[in-house]
């Protein structure tokens, strides 16, 4: 019997914006409708169940436009991280890669989605639904304007830092052994960054903060804490990992984490290599399960933006993850709330109705 596709996921976070923009704008449309060296294309969406999530917006420095995982295969790792890339190069960068998701959605290959409700009216329509994510705030200045200005486009969450610094803090490196306690957190425009999201109801994403940061966002903020695409770093402890600390702090507020699919987030030795069983992305859920409870917990893919297990490489193969999942011993109940129904309830108690 063939796995199902149902229910329909949600997910997280996925690299699909900077990686049309690198490969060509012009081009972009076209390649979402056929890509076989991607992850995520519309057929392959359609025939996983894959019914949208976070579009990442990531800007590459000019010295460094990717990380170079090779040096991830074997651990110990340290990867030295590109520099900080300027407020004037990031904004058109931010543009194009805005645009491309604006192209998609008038293709009819999307609906770029403002609301909790939105989502719900795109998964019933069998469209697929893009939530407008940054992965960095490199192309927000520091007073802030143009924030506003990417809300009134579709913002609606945002990430500080990617893990090099920014104007607003600092992020962690792709270090493995390591604590996430790996340096200073958020500057004082940092702060002031998290208190305007607060006021527009854009939530605010904790994966790549150092855990000083982590703990200056859960100082400040209003709303529940969430991490779009980390893992346990009780089961690996690389520094892009929560805490059990820091998933008690996430429960606390009713937030919640959305499992990474990158394998250096997985393993049990750290490495970015592909031969990863689908029992090991259990073995995240139940620790995350278990300290955030069953409404806490999301998937988080970062597909088109790591390496990921070889049997869940692209989004056609989804239900081979829904299958693990019930072969896991998981009830349908608690398989809908991974898939979507837990992140639809984070983003209707972050942005309102």
């Amino acid at each position: 019997m063939a796995a199902p596709t149902l229910p329909l996921i949600f997910d997280g976070h996925n690299d699909q914006l900077s990686m049309l923009n690198a490969r060509g704008a012009e081009l972009a449309v076209k390649r979402f409708t056929h890509n076989p060296h991607a992850a995520i294309d519309l057929p392959r969406a359609r025939a996983g169940g894959f019914a949208g999530g976070l579009f990442a917006v990531w800007i590459p420095s000019r010295e460094a436009a990717a990380l170079d995982y090779n040096g991830m295969a074997e651990a110990p790792f340290d990867i030295p991280l590109p520099p900080e890339v300027p407020f004037a190069d990031a904004v058109p960068e931010a543009f194009a890669q805005i645009a491309i998701l604006i192209a998609l959605e008038r293709a009819g290959h999307l609906r770029i989605c403002r609301t909790a409700a939105a989502i719900r009216a795109a998964m019933a329509e069998g469209i697929m639904a893009a939530v407008l994510h940054m992965e960095g705030a490199e192309a927000i200045g520091t007073d802030l304007a143009a924030l506003d200005v990417f809300h009134a486009a579709g913002l609606r969450s945002l990430g500080p830092v990617w893990s090099r610094r920014n104007a607003f803090g600092h992020g962690v490196p792709f270090r493995f052994p390591s604590s996430p306690d790996t340096g200073p957190g958020l500057t004082s425009a940092g702060k002031a960054l998290v208190r305007r999201c607060n006021a527009l109801r854009i939530l605010v994403d904790l994966s790549h903060l150092t855990e000083a940061g982590f703990w200056d966002v859960a100082s400040l903020s209003d709303k529940p804490l969430v991490a779009s695409h980390s893992n346990a770093h009780t089961l690996c402890p690389t520094a892009r990992n929560l805490t059990d600390r820091q998933l008690a702090a996430i429960a606390e507020t009713g937030g919640l984490v959305g499992l990474n699919y990158a394998t250096a987030f997985l393993r049990v030795d750290g490495s970015m290599r592909a031969d990863v069983p689908l029992e090991r992305l259990m073995q995240h859920l139940d620790h995350l399960i278990d300290r955030l409870g069953e409404d806490g917990v999301g998937l988080g893919s970062d597909y088109d933006g790591a390496v990921v297990p070889q049997d869940i490489a692209g989004v056609e193969h989804l239900p081979r993850l829904r299958a693990a999942m019930a072969d896991h011993g998981y009830g349908a109940p608690l398989i809908e709330k991974l898939c979507h129904a837990n992140w639809l309830r984070v983003l209707e108690a972050t942005w309102g109705g």
